[in-house]
């Protein structure tokens, strides 16, 4: 989102802009580190490219994506943050040729991150002061969760369609839109991933507004607290 790539942005000294497939890639120093920011965009399919294009054209040591998610598992609360130990494409249904969920050519359901960056986003989080607009919201002391992110090209915003997650993916935190997508090219490519998704709402009826006013509210700095948290670590 770009509240978020705003807030990120901000902390990058000689920052300078990169356009390449209608995206722009912020280019600058960060925590005394070479940087990229770029948003994902919304989709598998369009995060994909953008992460393509991002290997490719800049040869990262690793990437790390932050943003929102729907939280599914019932201790999973508005304002805890989810580390992604791995992830799967819930939408991915290649029967009878392949398994439920299994990616071709791959032959795995799900991709694994790299622990090493996932301890890093566990530090950050554990030594967040939560502000004050994010404190209005409700959320005191983020708690943190890892395990299975699954991600789909579907806002999930029905108890029904949580439920049918969770029985088809025992173990599933949280689910959103990128993920999966990004973390396979990153496989692909042999580069370390990882990722955090901060829990905006919990994919019931109440989902959309529930993340509209999260990302109005703490997307920012939520995101600004983990890039820095990771590069403050290196």
């Amino acid at each position: 989102m770009k509240e978020e790539l705003a807030a990120v942005i901000e902390l990058v000294d000689a920052h300078e802009i990169v356009e390449l497939g209608g995206r722009r890639y912020h280019r600058g120093i960060h925590h005394g580190e070479e940087v990229v920011a770029v948003i994902s965009r919304i989709g598998k399919v369009a995060a994909a490219t953008t992460t393509a294009i991002l290997l490719e054209r800049f040869s990262p040591r690793a990437v790390v994506m932050t943003g929102l998610a729907g939280g599914v598992d019932p201790a999973v609360a508005v304002g805890d943050v989810v580390i992604g130990d791995r992830l799967v494409q819930h939408d991915l249904d290649a029967r009878p040729l392949f398994r439920r969920f299994e990616i071709p050519e791959l032959g795995v359901t799900e991709l694994a991150t790299d622990p090493t960056l996932s301890d890093r986003l566990v530090r950050a989080v554990s030594a967040f002061v939560v502000p004050d607009a994010v404190r209005a919201l409700g959320v005191t002391s983020p708690r943190v969760h890892r395990g299975l992110i699954a991600s789909g090209d579907r806002f999930i915003a029905s108890p029904d369609e949580a439920a049918a997650l969770r029985a088809a993916l025992p173990g599933l935190l949280a689910v959103e839109m990128e993920g999966a997508a990004v973390a396979q090219v990153c496989h692909e490519h042999g580069v370390p991933f990882a990722i955090a998704r901060v829990i905006s709402d919990s994919a019931n009826h109440d989902a959309e507004m529930s993340f509209t006013q999260f990302l109005a509210a703490a997307a920012a700095p939520y995101a600004r607290m983990l890039v820095a948290g990771v590069l403050a670590a290196v």
